[in-house]
């Protein structure tokens, strides 16, 4: 069995960014997604470009924390992003313009290959929002119209209902995005993209609960293409002011990083596909 190994949330807060360092430095990663609308992304993406042989780097799109690129009417009119109900609220009630989130969409994209230098090998999104309604769309149109012939990959984190119950844990939780991203596979394909076929990672981020013993339930019931994501880093009061998952975080870098067979279950042809691309040029 091998599976791909996702670090979300790349850029977020220094600890959180240097901890998906270590871990992709020491060859226990397979991917990480950046957040590229912090502050602190152009001063992050610099050591991030140095793994790129060995990494593969996606955008981690943000709809829900912190600021957008720019002030988008209906999403952002202030800088500000809404918060996920909101955003789950605006998108199931058709009160979300799709041109306001195709704009933000692009500006995200501008930003990633201006400081990666290529186009991202994978796109997902924070808390699963590339799935809500008008915004899958928005985004299948933006990566036709800038990446159409590209080997790029778009996450499904959804999985079928045998394997979320095999894997136990929060099942509730993985059989609600798995309903909201109905569809979302398919449409990937008939985009003319790939998407994972399989996907793991969800968690009750419980600091007394063991995630050695959670990332195990992970490697149930694989598919061809399993993508597995998880939230390393080191705790820090930046990271703290921004997200609720901290402690847990540290505990996830523990465990990856001490896990003696970790090296040997990474696929290692997915994170290598990206080299054979020519590099995109960025937006201006």
């Amino acid at each position: 069995m091998r599976i791909v190994l996702c670090a979300d949330d790349y850029g977020l807060a220094e600890g959180v960014s240097r901890g998906i360092l270590a871990l992709g430095r020491a060859g226990r990663l397979s991917a990480t997604g950046a957040m590229v609308t912090t502050d602190r992304w152009k001063r992050d993406a610099a050591p991030l470009r140095e793994l790129r042989l060995g990494l593969a780097l996606g955008l981690h799109l943000n709809l829900t924390t912190g600021r957008a690129v720019s002030p988008v009417p209906e999403l952002a009119p202030s800088g500000d992003l809404p918060a996920l109900k909101r955003l789950m609220a605006l998108a199931f009630s058709g009160r979300l313009p799709e041109a306001c989130v195709r704009a933000e969409i692009h500006r995200q994209l501008d930003r990633f290959e201006r400081e990666i230098g290529n186009a991202p090998d994978f796109v997902d999104g924070h808390q699963h929002v590339h799935v809500l309604p008008t915004v899958r769309s928005a985004l299948l149109s933006v990566l036709r119209e800038r990446y159409a012939g590209r080997a790029l990959l778009v996450r499904d984190p959804a999985d079928r209902a045998d394997r979320i119950l095999r894997r136990g844990g929060p099942v509730a939780k993985a059989l609600f995005v798995g309903t909201l991203a109905r569809g979302f596979a398919e449409a990937v394909r008939e985009a003319g993209f790939r998407a994972n076929d399989s996907f793991a990672g969800f968690s009750p981020f419980d600091e007394k609960a063991s995630f050695g013993q959670e990332f195990q339930r992970f490697l149930r019931a694989p598919g061809e293409l399993h993508l597995i994501m998880c939230h390393p880093g080191f705790p820090d009061p930046e990271l703290a002011a921004l997200d609720p998952v901290v402690g847990r975080r540290r505990q996830e870098f523990d465990a990856l990083m001490r896990r003696p067979d970790l090296p040997a279950l990474l696929w290692p042809g997915w994170p290598r596909s990206k080299v054979t691309r020519p590099p995109c040029k960025a937006a201006a």
